[in-house]
């Protein structure tokens, strides 16, 4: 009995420890919009969500290019794309649900079904019939799910180490790990521990010297958003829940380009074959030197190939 005891003083010692060092209380989006919200930055009320969102680039536009980060991240990741592309291209890009600085929903909903109805949304209160969507990770997943239950209204598809196939990672970040523990809800919405923000990040690039002081720190201080780490926990908790639809990727018929990290550990280039394979004409483009998020580690050589797909007929 006085073994259990000890362990359990132990066990709270340790934690209390560790809250005592790793504590980050929450920031508001005032708090965040000076540094991440500024211009061109704009918060629109849609779909009981103030998105935020990004739209550059010429207006007359008749398919604008529309952008999807992934989890965890925000429409920051797609700075570089934009630049290259905004000359010629009007680009389009808003936070998901619960990530950056569009805050969580309001119903703790976090579907891929629920993340399809927004992309409608914004679409509708833009007043764009059809687009060219690309999507990161999980924004690739809600890219295709888009595509496929409303193809009219997208004339390409970019997908880019986009999540589809039940294919086995080979390396999982800290932070999605954590996730998923039982008792780890309140530790991950009340802490941040900085070193657990630099291995997830240094563990999605193919050459971690690359990832930066800015987006190290962007991504700690988006993820203190009033709710964005409860809806991370939620939502990393209904991830195994979605329905398997890899079996109607086939369906897909619009032009379709694939972009993928060679070192991608999350996402294995298996998954790559497989879009390849399964979706009828579609082009591949592997740069076998990059991760999971090509479009941040090197956005010169993944944007040509960008502007290469969008120049070529639909």
């Amino acid at each position: 009995m006085m073994i259990i005891v000890i362990i359990l003083i132990s066990l709270a010692i340790i934690t209390g420890l560790y809250v005592a060092i790793n504590w980050a209380p929450e920031l508001t989006v005032e708090e965040l919009r000076g540094r991440w919200g500024n211009a061109p930055s704009v918060f629109l009320d849609v779909a009981g969500k103030k998105v935020h969102l990004r739209d550059e680039g010429p207006r007359n536009d008749p398919t604008p290019l529309v952008l999807l980060h992934g989890t965890g991240h925000s429409l920051h990741t797609w700075d570089g794309w934009v630049a290259a592309l905004k000359g010629a291209r009007r680009v389009i890009r808003f936070d998901l649900a619960g990530c950056g600085l569009t805050g969580p929903a309001a119903d703790d909903r976090y579907s891929i079904d629920d993340d399809v109805r927004l992309v409608v949304a914004i679409l509708d209160r833009l007043g764009i019939d059809r687009c060219v969507l690309g999507g990161n990770s999980l924004g690739g997943l809600i890219a295709w799910r888009t595509a496929l239950e409303h193809p009219e209204r997208v004339e390409k598809l970019i997908l880019v180490d986009a999540d589809g196939y039940r294919i086995a990672p080979k390396s999982v970040p800290l932070a999605f790990r954590f996730a998923r523990l039982p008792m780890s809800y309140w530790l991950i919405s009340h802490t941040l521990p900085r070193g657990l923000v630099e291995q997830t990040l240094r563990n999605v690039y193919g050459d971690p010297t690359k990832v930066t002081a800015e987006a190290m720190l962007r991504s700690r201080e988006l993820t203190r958003r009033e709710g964005n780490r409860r809806a991370f926990v939620l939502r990393a908790r209904q991830e195994p829940q979605l329905g398997d639809l890899s079996h109607r990727i086939a369906e897909l018929k619009m032009p379709t380009l694939i972009i993928w990290g060679g070192r991608d550990r999350l996402i294995p280039r298996e998954s790559a074959q497989r879009f390849h394979r399964d979706i009828a004409g579609s082009a591949l483009v592997m740069f076998e030197d990059l991760g999971h998020m090509p479009q941040e580690e090197d956005p010169g050589r993944t944007a040509e190939a960008v502007q290469r797909f969008l120049a070529s007929p639909a």
